[in-house]
């Protein structure tokens, strides 16, 4: 019988993905460092594959963030019998998994004017409320 991947797989190898785009690392990259082949950590990222603690360990280091990065906000399915902290919004992560969503972050953490920050989340706000139909 062949185990199956979980919702918790697919989470971690999504933040796997979030963290390789968000330091301009490739697929073909990350899996030279780890002696594996872009196919595999392909399947790491979208969660087809588990990634072993061993590897999970090797990526963070490779990633530069502590292995608690892949864990922060990750419920188990018992996690409403204790007092975890709340999950983020999912539209977050699916923020984060994209190109443009990491980009828009590195891009508007650079600014250093709250004027100009603040500007730019009305007119984002704005855009976003004429997209509505």
């Amino acid at each position: 019988m062949k185990k199956s991947t979980g919702s918790i797989d697919i989470e971690i190898g999504s933040r796997v993905r979030m963290r390789r785009i968000s330091i301009g690392m490739s697929q073909e990259k990350l899996g030279d460092m780890l002696g594996l082949t872009f196919q595999q950590v392909q399947k790491y990222e979208k969660g087809t594959n588990r990634i072993s603690v061993g590897r999970l360990v090797d990526i963070a280091k490779i990633l530069g963030v502590d292995i608690h990065f892949f864990f922060d906000g990750v419920h188990s399915a018992k996690a409403d019998a204790g007092f975890g902290e709340e999950d983020s919004p999912p539209y977050i992560s699916e923020m984060m998994s994209t190109p443009e969503g990491l980009q828009l972050i590195r891009t508007f953490t650079g600014i250093k004017n709250p004027k100009v920050r603040k500007s730019i989340v009305q007119l984002v706000a704005a855009l976003a409320s004429q997209d509505t139909p």
